[in-house]
């Protein structure tokens, strides 16, 4: 069986499976460097301190015509969406996976599995909230080999300072390869060219081989502001699988859906436990950093990214690839409708 058969194959069996528990729904490293764009458009169908908040227990409340976040009552199937609050992002990563079922509905023996955090920078560390969380993503790696996993390797494709220094300074590297993992440089040949039969806007990009060819991705995200996209979320991570950013900021909420079309993580977890919430992507300024302490966790990267958003204040429908990702059936925004888990591990 080719790869490209076999991959088909494991997320129409995800999907089946998918239909009997309920309504689980399979769903960047953001380069921003300048550049003319080269894509052609297809036609478009008609831990430290850091400033500190209060954690809310719920998402805030949502004012008439607003979405609102509908709470897991049953304990009969996996919920859409699980969140857990107030815990160490080992425990938070624990907590939300179980309520999900556990790795092992996501990883089988012997996979091979890439995990994609953002490690966009070598400017600065964790605390800064530029990059993803080292402890939220080699929790990621031990739930992996504790449920069979082969291998894991975890990897990004920065555009400050190179992969080497991002992946050190980032303190990822340290937390990865203490979990068993492997730490990936991306190297230019490896990103092939590959068609994307879904895509609205973007229908073809060069796109990182192995990512292609896992036996399961997990996406792995920090909640952060973003200039044009307005946040760093799901979704948007998956820049850092690509070669020539600069073409995906013409119409920039269209292309990421289209591209998330092509590599469907078929696991998100968005690392909310500090989030950037100004002068993003890359911060700078622990002043605009706010310490949530909160893990989301979805198959569905559009119900994720949805509700990761409310925690900035901002509605689904607020983010153009959300908007565009839901047009397109990738997944679900409509958090009312949605079974919700929200754990607290602490008090």
């Amino acid at each position: 069986m080719s790869d490209f058969t076999r991959r088909e194959f494991l997320h129409k069996l995800v999907a089946a499976f998918g239909a009997l528990v309920g309504s689980w729904l399979l769903g960047g490293c953001e380069g921003e460097e300048k550049g003319p764009a080269t894509d052609t458009p297809a036609p478009t169908p008609a831990q430290p301190t850091a400033t500190a908040i209060t954690v809310p227990t719920t998402v805030p409340t949502a004012t008439p015509g607003e979405t609102a976040v509908a709470t897991a009552t049953s304990s009969q199937r996996p919920p859409d969406l699980a969140v857990a609050r107030r815990g160490e992002p080992e425990e938070l990563v624990r907590r939300a996976m179980a309520a999900l079922g556990g790795m092992e509905g996501f990883v089988q023996p012997g996979y091979n599995v890439i995990i994609k955090p953002n490690i966009c920078v070598a400017y600065h560390t964790y605390e800064y909230a530029a990059t993803t969380n080292p402890w939220v993503v080699g929790a990621l790696v031990k739930l992996c080999f504790e449920a069979g996993a082969g291998r894991v390797r975890v990897m990004d494709y920065p555009f400050g300072g190179t992969p080497e220094e991002a992946y050190l300074r980032s303190g990822i590297q340290e937390q990865v390869l203490a979990a068993g993992g492997q730490m990936e440089i991306m190297p230019q040949f490896k990103f092939v060219a590959t068609e994307i039969p879904e895509g609205r806007d973007l229908r073809q990009k060069d796109i990182y081989d192995e990512v292609l060819n896992a036996d399961l991705v997990i996406n792995v995200p920090i909640a952060k502001h973003h200039g044009l996209a307005r946040l760093t979320l799901g979704m948007k991570n998956l820049m850092g699988v690509i070669r020539d950013r600069p073409a995906m900021h013409r119409n920039l909420g269209q292309r990421l859906a289209d591209l998330t079309s092509r590599v469907r993580p078929a696991l998100t977890v968005v690392d909310a436990v500090r989030m950037l919430m100004a002068n993003g992507p890359t911060g700078g300024d622990l002043n605009d950093v706010r310490k949530m302490d909160t893990v989301i966790a979805s198959p569905d990267i559009v119900a994720a990214d949805s509700y990761a958003a409310t925690l900035f204040g901002l509605q689904p429908m607020d983010l153009d690839y959300v908007r565009a990702a839901t047009q397109m059936g990738l997944g679900r925004s409509d958090l009312g409708n949605l079974r919700i888990e929200e754990i607290s591990v602490g008090a």
